[in-house]
């Protein structure tokens, strides 16, 4: 098991890389990493040392490519599959990547998938449950894991803990690392209420790993995370509120649909870097 402590290097600014933008991503400037879904590379061909041609492109040139995955379902009650785990493993290996990362989500139960990342309940029987799951698959895992938040349009009832009190516990007990994705935070704050600063000062941060930023929209006072529009000055601000209480190792622009020109997704990634030198206007 790795613990909170142990250093991961620094990644700097990077995109998500989609087979759909693979040659726009290869040309973006100052790209400092890519991080790939890893349901979406074929297990065959990463055993036998091959990789997408983009991909076998940007590791020559030294970027570092995380995978990362969205179907292991740690929330759930059911222990981690391990075809599952070994995907990730395996993708891991094969892209020489220092971590991965997953979602705190469950994502089917009785062998029903729900077809989308749903919260987990924040409650004491939950962590227990939660934590074996991770333990299991720090063990299979060669390299280090970190768990994200998701966006969400409901609380369970019975939840015990505010969502940085459940993370900064499941950090305590596993020694995981946390993918902080600013653009939940900020759907939980519109959807749900969220106290995006009391949150942030609950967060172990020294156990972050890197962070997401995405796209959104609102619409009839839902606010929906397409990763599919530009990102908002609002997300942008969460990130800034992260960044004055510790320097994350990485920043991920996510885009998964309706992809813009390359201009846009540099002006992105150059607002980004913004936050991160503390230049972002009306904050």
């Amino acid at each position: 098991m790795t613990s909170a402590a142990t250093a991961l290097p620094r990644l700097g600014v990077g995109i998500g890389w989609r087979a759909e933008i693979d040659t726009v991503v290869e040309r973006l400037p100052g790209l400092d990493w890519v991080e790939v879904v890893a349901e979406n590379l074929c297990l065959d061909q990463l055993r036998a040392g091959h990789l997408p041609e983009s991909l076998r492109v940007l590791r020559e040139r030294g970027v570092t490519v995380v995978p990362h995955g969205v179907a292991l379902g740690l929330g759930g009650a059911e222990l981690p599959d391990p075809e599952r785990l070994s995907r990730l493993a395996t993708a891991a290996q094969a892209l020489d990547a220092p971590l991965v990362s997953e979602h705190l989500a469950f994502v089917r139960a009785g062998g029903v998938e729900a077809g989308h990342l749903l919260p987990v309940p924040r409650s004491r029987d939950s962590l227990r449950v939660i934590a074996e799951n991770v333990r299991i698959a720090q063990q299979e895992l060669p390299v280090p894991l970190a768990l994200e938040n998701i966006a969400a349009h409901l609380a369970w009832p019975e939840d015990e803990f505010t969502e940085g009190e459940f993370l900064a516990e499941l950090v305590e007990r596993t020694g995981v690392r946390l993918l902080v994705d600013v653009a939940n935070l900020h759907t939980n704050r519109v959807n749900l209420g969220l106290d995006i600063a009391a949150e942030l000062d609950r967060l172990p941060l020294e156990a972050v790993a890197y962070v997401h930023v995405a796209g959104g929209i609102e619409v009839d006072g839902v606010w929906h995370d397409t990763h599919a529009h530009p990102v908002t000055e609002p997300v942008l601000e969460v990130l800034a509120r992260l960044c004055e209480r510790a320097l994350p190792p990485g920043v991920l622009l996510e885009r998964d649909d309706h992809y813009p020109p390359p201009a846009e997704l540099a002006g992105e990634l150059d607002a980004i870097r913004a936050v991160l030198e503390g230049r972002l206007e009306h904050v």
